[in-house]
């Protein structure tokens, strides 16, 4: 992250890469627009432009890969449960089922999104105007939110690094511990 950020504006395209593909990194683009916009506050049009532009071509990566193994990539990469609100969220809105996850903050999925547009062959004009739409709404507000207050929130988050840290610790297995609980939970009700 160090190295990416020293790269400014085409750090934010590997991201953007990296961000969209099946290995996602939460919050990371964010962070990293926000971070940008606050150290050069005349810039963040720029920024935005920029982590609009790299998360796009990293979805369409995605929706690539995904278009080529068909329903497969689907089966393989997303639980039954994320597929079926997946494909329903696509014959119900379709256009909107792509731009409304781009612009909705973690912990909101975007690759399932990104990957059943390419399995369920999804208008690839559509699919690129949606993901920039939301992409751009999303980097827009947040790069120019980073610009107004940025400084005062990084100074915030670094003057209180550890109880953040801690808390972000203790949250996280609460809510492992409870995806394992009901994981569990649910194995042994189904029948052998």
């Amino acid at each position: 992250m160090h190295w990416v950020r020293h790269l400014g504006g085409p750090g934010l395209i590997i991201l953007g890469l990296i961000d969209s593909s099946v290995i996602p990194i939460p919050g990371s683009m964010d962070a990293l627009t926000i971070i940008l916009a606050a150290k050069q506050r005349t810039l963040w049009p720029y920024f935005a432009f920029m982590a609009t532009l790299g998360s796009v071509i990293g979805g369409y990566v995605t929706y690539r890969i995904a278009r080529r193994q068909g329903k497969s990539a689907m089966e393989h990469r997303i639980s039954r449960r994320q597929m079926n609100k997946v494909t329903k969220a696509f014959e119900k809105w379709g256009f909107g089922a792509v731009m409304v996850p781009a612009i909705l903050p973690p912990p909101t999925p975007m690759v399932p999104f990104l990957i059943a547009a390419g399995a369920m062959q999804y208008s690839r004009n559509k699919f690129l105007i949606a993901l920039s739409i939301g992409r751009a709404i999303r980097f827009s507000i947040l790069a120019y939110l980073g610009s107004v207050y940025g400084r005062w929130i990084i100074t915030a988050i670094t003057s209180h690094a550890e109880p953040i840290l801690i808390t972000f610790i203790c949250a996280s297995v609460a809510i492992t511990l409870y995806i394992l609980f009901r994981y569990k939970k649910s194995k042994s009700r189904q029948p052998a």
